[in-house]
């Protein structure tokens, strides 16, 4: 089978761009200075969220940037910066710009939050894990920071503490459909099959129209032998999203095991179709093989 995604939907941790919020931590300087520089850095601040709202994101992160610059301390400058550069996929950059809000703002559990996002993101697991753990100590009830820490341990092969970590993502986060599905996915690793089983299940409770979660629950059912059910999930995968290959893929074995090889081809060929379409060319080859054996199964 194939397995699903690890990749989250929700990797960042509130992603609403931050107003003015006065740091305790700013650099001393006279007060007529201060007052000076702060009005003009809050200015562009402001200025770069309006950029935000009316999507002219390369504007809004020279607004912020300068804003940045002129004051140092100011946390929200920073921590926008860090957004408007992940919206545009620089990645090293907005963990620099979550990093420096961090400073700025030593107790600020967003910044840190998304800072372990951003370094996750990038395949930096072991850092990651530092500032999510940071974030959780400044503010245990962050249920998005629980999700990406379990994310990090999942990459980790920490199963245990992956498990720890969506449980209580899910404790916090109950409409979030996300720590359910990794739950299972982790419980798939172990071959714990109930348990993933009831996670998927779970994950499509929340969120009806995910399709790796049918997918997933299809494979623990094609698994168990409980050929109907499974194959009415992988039916499920593919009307929440006609382009995911891999429903099609699970339709096509549960086929053959029924001996329907008319529709095992046709599944089949349109799975081997979408992976080649999407640059999948080992899952493309995959499908071709077992096309094969269903063809050769119905001239038998």
């Amino acid at each position: 089978m194939v397995t699903g995604s690890t990749v989250a939907r929700f990797l960042w941790v509130n992603l609403s761009f931050l107003p003015i919020v006065v740091s305790a931590s700013l650099p001393a300087i006279p007060l007529a200075q201060a007052q000076t520089v702060s009005q003009t850095a809050e200015e562009r601040l402001n200025q770069g969220l309006q950029f935000v709202q009316q999507g002219q994101i390369n504007e809004a992160i020279a607004a912020f940037r300068q804003a940045a610059e002129l004051n140092p301390g100011l946390a929200p400058a920073h921590y926008n910066l860090g957004l408007a550069l992940r919206q545009q996929g620089q990645l090293q950059e907005a963990a620099t710009a979550f990093y420096q809000a961090t400073q700025a703002e030593p107790r600020f559990a967003l910044a840190f939050a998304n800072l372990g996002a951003a370094l996750l993101e990038g395949n930096n697991f072991d850092q990651a894990d530092d500032y999510l753990e940071r974030a959780i100590a400044l503010d245990p009830n962050l249920g998005l920071a629980h999700y990406n820490l379990g994310l990090v341990r999942e990459q980790q092969q920490d199963w245990n503490g992956a498990i720890a970590a969506f449980q209580r993502a899910i404790a916090l986060s109950p409409s979030a459909p996300e720590p359910h599905y990794h739950l299972g996915l982790v419980y798939l690793q172990q071959e714990q099959f109930e348990q993933a089983a009831t996670a998927f299940s779970q994950a499509i409770r929340v969120s009806p129209n995910y399709p790796e979660a049918h997918y997933n629950l299809g494979s623990v059912q094609f698994s168990q032998g409980d050929f109907d059910n499974a194959l009415e999930s992988f039916r499920r995968a593919a009307e929440a999203n006609s382009n995911y290959p891999n429903a099609y893929y699970g339709a096509g074995l549960v086929f053959i095991q029924q001996r329907q090889y008319a529709s095992a081809e046709r599944v089949l060929q349109y799975a081997k179709d979408l992976f080649t379409a999407q640059g999948q060319p080992q899952w493309a080859q995959n499908a071709e093989q077992l096309l094969e054996q269903a063809q050769s199964f119905a001239e038998q």
